[in-house]
């Protein structure tokens, strides 16, 4: 059976898309071909990986969402360049990119905005991922206390709903996640 290898685009071009230089894509992509030798990764593969650094918990509904995400062309599989045209983003994107790119992470749907479904579902994947050990130990109501609270902080116009719009305009209200999307800056 031959396997079918995919060779990114070249690194001068991908150095130009992102905030990567030459040197630090190379070490990325070597990364990448360590985990993925045919230069792609399917939903499964992401998922296996991903959960290496959750080992006390499930994150494969967390990962399912991550991997979605990532596959912006929802091809079914993840190349280098949408790996570190992604990381690039969260890594070292403008405050409004990153924001944009959480939106986009949390409307499961595509449809262009956040129900209360929605956050549910990604909630209670992000507590699936942390595990049953986490402190203090969690009620079974904390997730819906959680959607409640994004929901009373982003619904601007209380119709249930939450747009791009409404979702930059609170997190660039938020001191804390504001803090939190400067922790990774200097990463790499």
């Amino acid at each position: 059976m031959t396997m079918v290898c995919h060779r990114p685009e070249g690194l001068e071009q991908l150095e130009a898309q992102t905030n990567f230089t030459k040197r630090e894509l190379q070490v990325l992509y070597r990364g990448f071909k360590n985990e993925c030798p045919s230069g792609v990764v399917n939903e499964e593969t992401f998922k296996q990986i991903y959960a290496q650094f959750f080992p006390h918990g499930d994150a494969s509904m967390y990962a399912h969402y991550l991997f979605h995400a990532f596959d912006t062309t929802q091809t079914g599989s993840v190349k280098f360049e949408d790996f570190v045209t992604a990381l690039s983003i969260l890594l070292r994107g403008t405050v409004h990119e990153k924001l944009r790119w959480t939106f986009n992470l949390y409307d499961i749907n595509k449809d262009g905005y956040i129900n209360k479904e929605e956050m549910m579902d990604i909630v209670k994947a992000i507590y699936d991922m942390m595990g049953k050990y986490t402190y203090p130990v969690l009620r079974e109501d904390t997730p819906r206390q959680h959607v409640d609270v994004f929901f009373q902080k982003m619904d601007k116009n209380k119709d249930g709903i939450v747009t791009l719009d409404e979702f930059l305009e609170s997190c660039q209200e938020d001191d804390n996640i504001m803090r939190s999307l400067q922790l990774f800056q200097n990463v790499m």
